[in-house]
């Protein structure tokens, strides 16, 4: 049509677009009809016809998350050499079809569209790479906050399993980075971080408050239904995937100290936030402003020293300083460290100790006042 405008001749036209005269007067006319009608009929012999309706739909009927390969092994199973590997393909299509237009009704997701500064997202997850420290395996998890709006996130290693401690260290340490508080935190049903309904109430109240300390509204998706917190989930994915190609480029897993690993892990999220820097900016803008302390992040128990200059925390025996022998100790329990009282003063502080499963373990003893270190 281009060329007939330009003046060319329906011959000169056609010939360029190659196609016949005919064709190019239709065209210019306007009946621009299909050259192949659409197809009803097969050209082959159906492989499945006489089983599909007969056993196949019934299979799916009754399961339909059956596959195609699934369902081509159980004719193998029942019809030894009729249906060869060839009807694959055939068979996947079919099933595909069936469960497009027989099969049963699907989850609908909508996509959720957060503005900026709305809502923030905590969850723990385990590293896909066995992680040693000084060649010996560090059993941990990683704690994840990300911004729903932005996708800006901070990762932290947490000792132990999933408990308060380890979710107002990691919560407080992201939005310090952050310069201020979102809308919204959500989290999961943190079903993991207690064991009994004393522990569970305990829990509650601790998060309640430190929710309402940085004007958070706290919210948690259902139990089970992980794409209610797909922003995070998502995020695990994704920042362990850079992780292992990390380390397979640093050539090793293991490093010297927890905190050169926290290091390492700090680097590779700093490269993942490179990409949202813009939005984060935007996100930033809209935080709340933090309040001027951080709220408590640690449990607490009162003790008293034993003869033994011994106490016993979370089933785990530490040796204290022998003039504390005989005094009360308020015992703040971190996720990684214990720190102890006498009174206001604080006289000690050691690496926390996880025992194994159903046994007693005995942890560090210091003799000073001092501070973990990694």
């Amino acid at each position: 049509m281009n060329t007939r405008k330009s003046g060319k001749s329906q011959e000169t036209a056609a010939a360029k677009a190659s196609i016949s005269e005919r064709s190019g007067r239709r065209i210019e006319k306007g009946e621009r009809l299909s050259i192949h009608g659409e197809r009803h009929w097969r050209t082959r012999e159906d492989p499945l016809e006489a089983i599909w309706k007969k056993e196949l739909v019934p299979l799916l009927e009754k399961e339909a998350q059956l596959t195609g390969l699934t369902l081509w092994e159980y004719l193998e199973d029942e019809h030894a050499g009729k249906f060869p590997f060839s009807v694959l393909r055939t068979l996947q299509r079919r099933v595909k079809q069936w469960k497009a237009t027989e099969g049963p009704e699907k989850v609908v997701i909508f996509r959720q569209s957060v503005p900026a500064g709305q809502q923030g997202l905590s969850d723990f997850s385990h590293p896909n790479t066995e992680i040693t420290i000084q060649n010996k395996v560090f059993t941990h998890l990683l704690y994840q906050f990300r911004f729903a709006y932005s996708g800006w996130r901070y990762v932290q290693i947490i000792l132990g399993g999933e408990s308060y401690s380890a979710l107002a260290d990691g919560l407080q340490s992201a939005l310090t980075l952050t310069g201020g508080s979102p809308v919204e935190h959500r989290t999961d049903s943190l079903s993991a971080a207690f064991i009994n309904s004393v522990e569970e109430q305990k829990l509650t109240q601790s998060y309640d408050a430190l929710c309402a300390h940085y004007n958070l509204r706290a919210t948690r998706n259902n139990r089970g239904v992980s794409h209610e917190n797909g922003a995070i989930e998502c995020a695990h994915g994704s920042f362990k995937r850079r992780l292992d190609q990390a380390l397979k480029l640093r050539g090793s897993a293991d490093f010297a100290a927890i905190k050169d690993y926290q290091a390492f892990l700090n680097k590779v999220t700093e490269r993942l936030n490179k990409r949202c820097q813009g939005r984060f900016k935007d996100e930033q803008l809209a935080l709340q402003a933090l309040p001027g302390e951080r709220f408590m992040d640690y449990s607490e128990l009162s003790l008293k020293v034993t003869r033994s200059s011994t106490l016993e925390v979370k089933r785990v025996l530490y040796t204290v300083p022998s003039r504390m022998i005989g005094e009360n100790v308020r015992v703040h329990v971190y996720h990684d460290r214990l720190a102890f009282f006498v009174g206001q003063t604080l006289t000690s502080t050691l690496a926390r100790v996880y025992p194994n499963a159903g046994s007693h373990e005995r942890g560090g003893n210091c003799q000073c006042s001092c501070r973990l270190d990694g």
